[in-house]
């Protein structure tokens, strides 16, 4: 995490996040990624990192993106948009690789809070639809609000599109793209999250990771 982003978190920390909460200094990030003692909202220390899952095709391969993010030593908790909810991955599985729920709903008064802070966000995959409520201050559900205030807080975001070549030509769409730039949103490859050359249009999913190494 960068010396800015920290520095935001700590000066926001009468600001929580909409389900996280603000967060003390961590330690370095040390090995292992779950809960500790089974708490939801526990941290063993390593870097927490926010998984913000929409509704696109790909999303059923978001294992993938989990267990590289374990491997760098982050914990992680997901995000997911209703509709992203209803069949486009196994939340089960997502939910046993985490060892924590999944947040798609906003918390009612008196629940805790089930995730700290982030150090992180990503966005794998990022639908036309919340690429451009989120550069509209659009904060109609948990996943695409915990997206604005992770800007407000300074946290650094990574961006894996999933967008088809339509839509991407569409105008508020590229507006979209450069206002989040200019707030300091990372986006990997355009449109399928692949590189065009040679007719690569896989998902690589931990070319996520790679775009919070940035410095």
């Amino acid at each position: 995490m960068s010396e800015q982003a920290g520095n935001s978190r700590r000066a926001a920390s009468g600001e929580p996040m909409p389900d996280g909460g603000p967060a003390g200094n961590r330690e370095p990030a040390r090995t292992g990624a779950r809960a500790a003692d089974g708490d939801p909202g526990g941290s063993k220390g390593d870097p927490f990192l926010y998984v913000v899952v929409c509704a696109a095709g790909v999303a059923s391969g978001v294992g993938a993106l989990i267990d590289a993010a374990l491997r760098r030593d982050w914990e992680v908790g997901v995000f997911a948009t209703p509709v992203a909810m209803d069949g486009f991955f196994d939340t089960a599985d997502v939910e046993a690789r985490t060892g924590r729920p999944i947040r798609s709903a906003w918390r009612r008064p008196g629940e805790p809070r089930p995730f700290p802070a982030p150090d992180a966000v990503v966005v794998a995959p990022a639908t036309f639809n919340t690429v451009n409520k989120w550069a509209a201050g659009l904060a109609d559900t948990l996943a695409v609000a915990t997206l604005c205030e992770a800007c407000g807080l300074g946290v650094p975001v990574g961006v894996l599109p999933c967008v088809s070549d339509a839509l991407a030509s569409h105008p508020a769409y590229r507006a979209s793209l450069d206002r989040l730039r200019g707030m300091g949103v990372r986006f990997g490859d355009p449109y399928e999250g692949g590189s065009a050359a040679g007719g690569d249009r896989r998902f690589h999913w931990e070319r996520a990771l790679d775009l919070l190494e940035r410095h």
